[in-house]
């Protein structure tokens, strides 16, 4: 399966091109993200360029790059093992192309490994790393470490604190509120904080492709939660625009953060868009 992308190659072209002042991220739609910082580190959280699986998921926005344009990534890392984290033809190639590392929790290791992506692709075993909650590794100017998730649909999950001298960026999957997120909120000081969002719908199911209730990411008052739990200064909600019956409103959000001490600001971005840490 090759990638076809909507937008050409304008967005790995403009990722490649900047010059950050800190560090830059540009949000790809879906939970996907590409971090770079002033040194040139470049790293790409859960990019995922499928289309779903149509009529059961189908994906509401466009798919932004082909992964054979990245020009430069110097890790791929993954909160968990879903589709729409871990996918052979949106994160195989960006491996191949550049020789990044895979970096995961077992469970998204070993998808990669059982779809045979060093077969189907130009990668190596040695590009894949795996990590668990209470490690941390270096990424260029990143210190990254790796935390906890609550997210029930998953095996393993894990979430990312990035620290960087321009600031602590935090990537927390599909994640819902959680102890562990109050101890985070304590042990680091989140510039700007990642958290999926969305609605509740009716979905078929993955087995038997009947109607079934589904429920997915945080709703508003969740994610708030979660965000407080955090200690944000900024939330920047995901998720919410990608799969058909389950997206929502991020502005809705205004009115859930107004009355709390965190997250102080609420930060929503579209697909392409870019923001500082």
């Amino acid at each position: 399966m090759s990638i076809e992308s909507d937008w050409d190659e304008w967005l790995p072209a403009a990722v490649a091109d900047a010059s950050p002042d800190g560090v830059t991220l540009w949000y790809l739609g879906c939970n996907g993200f590409v971090l770079k910082a002033d040194d040139d580190t470049t790293v790409y959280i859960d990019p995922y360029l499928g289309t779903g699986d149509p009529p059961r998921t189908v994906r509401m926005i466009p798919v932004p790059f082909d992964p054979t344009d990245v020009r430069d990534a110097d890790a791929v890392l993954a909160t968990h093992e879903h589709t729409d984290h871990v996918h052979g033809p949106s994160q195989a190639p960006i491996l191949a192309e550049t020789g990044a590392d895979f970096v995961g929790p077992d469970a998204s290791v070993s998808v990669a490994e059982e779809e045979d992506w060093t077969d189907e692709w130009a990668v190596s075993d040695e590009q894949f790393h795996r990590v668990a909650p209470g490690e941390s590794f270096e990424l260029g100017s990143f210190t990254v470490h790796v935390e906890a998730a609550n997210d029930p649909d998953a095996i393993d999950p894990v979430s990312y604190v990035f620290e960087h001298p321009a600031g602590t960026f935090f990537h927390g999957g599909d994640a819902r509120p959680s102890e562990e997120f109050e101890r985070i909120g304590r042990e680091y000081d989140i510039d700007l904080g990642v958290l999926a969002f969305g609605s509740a719908g009716t979905i078929p199911d993955k087995e038997t492709r009947e109607p079934k209730y589904t429920k997915w990411y945080s709703d508003e008052g969740e994610v708030v939660d979660a965000a407080r739990q955090l200690r944000l200064d900024r939330l920047l909600p995901t998720h919410w625009d990608m799969w058909k019956g389950l997206t929502a409103d991020p502005t809705a959000l205004h009115d859930h953060t107004r009355s709390f001490e965190f997250p102080e600001r609420l930060e929503i971005v579209e697909i392409g868009d870019h923001v500082s840490v």
